[in-house]
């Protein structure tokens, strides 16, 4: 039912495209994210959560059509309908039934309900094309509420000794999962002027979000002492978070215990927290969906597909342009650190 095609997944009967990477007609996003939700397309479909953001990112006057969760569409005969992801606020699977046939594409998704997306429900179908950002073994989160709690001690220790916080996060959801999780009682907290224009564009789309400071660098430092700022990677080591010294900074990525290392010399701690499903998410996932066919995409395509392979599930292997998580990606806004 979809093939890839030159600007990315296509289904030919529906004449749409799914997260396409190159200007097309018609593209169906899954999430606002920006290697899934690129610019120049003429018109685009995805959840009303994620309609903010896109406008933020792609341009205000994009032609957008929003599609709530299980609501279905038809055209030329394919019913499609978006489904919760838990990536992050406004993701979304994308179904697609023709002829008695099911496909569901993933985009990125994740199992944990952390609490500001609406949690992923896994989509019976015949055909599933799955992320595999950390399809390895070796990728096992821990509970995020012990996580949420080392992030609040380690804040409440620098505050103690006269210390600010700065956490670095991606401005699109990971930055507001932190918000949602932070011990308000502590101290402040603040934000960088990305994750704030980010979070207004949540806002204007009905997400409901923590509150939260936006950071004034012409305020005195005294204001930003005991207090925590929520930072894009982008900002490490740059001109902008050195206006906070003394401080201490950690990064929260699933990558903090491998790929993270480089990284994590340039900051004090690492926290676990990935809005990716890791590898028992991911199994999961795909035995609820009781799919006959897996095409993995954009991570350990590989290693899973094999697994899935040897446990008599047929799977093959998909090359899109998605990136997953890397601690090296910029989103567009992030590029301003002044």
């Amino acid at each position: 039912m979809l093939e890839l095609l030159e600007s990315g997944l296509y289904c030919e009967k529906a004449g749409v495209y799914i997260d396409p990477w190159l200007p097309v007609d018609k593209a169906i996003i899954t999430h606002a994210h920006a290697d899934h939700s690129r610019a120049g397309s003429k018109h685009y479909l995805a959840h009303p959560y994620s309609e903010g953001v896109m406008r933020h990112r792609l341009g205000k006057d994009i032609s957008f059509q929003g599609l709530d969760y299980n609501q279905k569409i038809r055209v030329n005969g394919v019913d499609i309908s978006l489904h919760p992801a838990g990536h992050i606020p406004g993701s979304a699977q994308i179904r697609l039934v023709y002829k008695g046939q099911v496909w569901v594409v993933s985009g990125d998704y994740k199992l944990d309900n952390d609490g500001i997306s609406t949690p992923f429900e896994a989509i019976k179908c015949d055909t599933f094309i799955t992320e595999c950002t950390f399809g390895l073994p070796a990728f096992q989160w821990p509970d995020q509420r012990l996580v949420f709690q080392d992030i609040n001690d380690w804040w409440s220790i620098n505050q103690s000794k006269g210390l600010c916080s700065v956490i670095y996060a991606y401005s699109l959801g990971k930055a507001q999962r932190i918000l949602e999780n932070l011990e308000k009682e502590i101290g402040s907290i603040y934000v960088h002027g990305a994750i704030a224009n980010t979070n207004e564009a949540l806002k204007e789309s009905g997400v409901r979000l923590s509150e939260y400071l936006q950071v004034n660098p012409s305020l005195p430092k005294k204001k930003f002492q005991g207090a925590i700022i929520v930072a894009p990677p982008a900002a490490i080591n740059s001109s902008w978070t050195n206006k906070f010294t003394p401080y201490r900074s950690a990064i929260a990525s699933g990558w903090v215990n491998i790929r993270g290392q480089r990284k994590r010399k340039a900051v004090d701690r690492g926290f676990i927290l990935s809005d990716h499903a890791d590898w028992t998410g991911l199994n999961n996932a795909v035995n609820e969906t009781g799919a006959e066919q897996v095409i993995t995409t954009h991570g350990y395509t590989a290693v899973f597909s094999k697994w899935l392979n040897e446990r008599g599930i047929k799977s093959s292997e998909l090359k899109t342009q998605f990136e997953g998580e890397t601690l090296d990606r910029v989103d567009n806004e992030d590029v301003n650190l002044a």
